[in-house]
C-alpha cells in the first residue's frame, strides 16, 4: 500500500497522528476548541495519549468527562469529514467553520439525548459549561 501525503499539501505522510493532531491545518482545530471550552494545555501528538489528556481536563468528574468525550469525538468526526470533503468533493471549510460544526453538533447531540436540555445556540456557544451546570473545570491541587 502506498503512503498518502496529507491532503493539506504540507508534504507529510497522512497518518492518524499527523492528520488529527500535528498537521498545521487540521491540528489547528484543537487550540480553537480548547479556547472555546476554556482550558489550557499542551497536548500529546499521539492520538491515544491526546484522547486521555483531553478527557482528563474533566478532573475525573463523570458529567465533565462525558462532555470532554463528546467534544473530542466530535472534533475527530469534523476533521475526518473535512478531510474526506477535500479528497472526494474538492470542497474546503475554514477553521472557524469547523469549530462552528463542533459547537453545533455538540448542542444537537445534547438536545437529542436529553429532553430537559433547553439551552439555545447563543447560550451554548458562549458558555457551554454553565449550560451543563459545571461551575469549575480545573482540579484543585490542595
Amino acid at each position: 500500500m502506498e503512503a498518502r501525503l496529507c491532503i493539506d499539501g504540507c508534504g507529510y505522510v497522512e497518518d492518524v497522528n499527523h492528520l488529527f493532531l500535528s498537521c498545521l491545518y487540521f491540528g489547528a482545530l484543537w487550540p480553537l476548541v480548547r479556547a472555546w471550552i476554556g482550558v489550557v494545555g499542551v497536548e500529546s501528538q499521539v492520538i491515544s495519549y491526546h484522547f486521555l489528556q483531553f478527557i482528563n481536563y474533566a478532573c475525573g468528574l463523570k458529567s465533565q468527562r462525558s462532555f470532554f468525550h463528546l467534544i473530542w469525538h466530535l472534533c475527530v468526526w469534523v476533521l475526518w469529514n473535512e478531510r474526506n470533503d477535500r479528497v472526494f468533493r474538492n470542497k474546503q471549510s475554514s477553521l472557524p467553520h469547523m469549530l462552528d460544526k463542533v459547537k453545533s453538533y455538540s448542542l444537537w447531540w445534547l438536545k437529542a439525548s436529553s429532553v430537559v436540555f433547553s439551552f439555545g445556540t447563543h447560550s451554548w456557544w458562549s458558555n457551554q459549561l454553565l449550560c451543563l451546570g459545571i461551575d469549575r473545570l480545573f482540579c484543585n491541587s490542595d
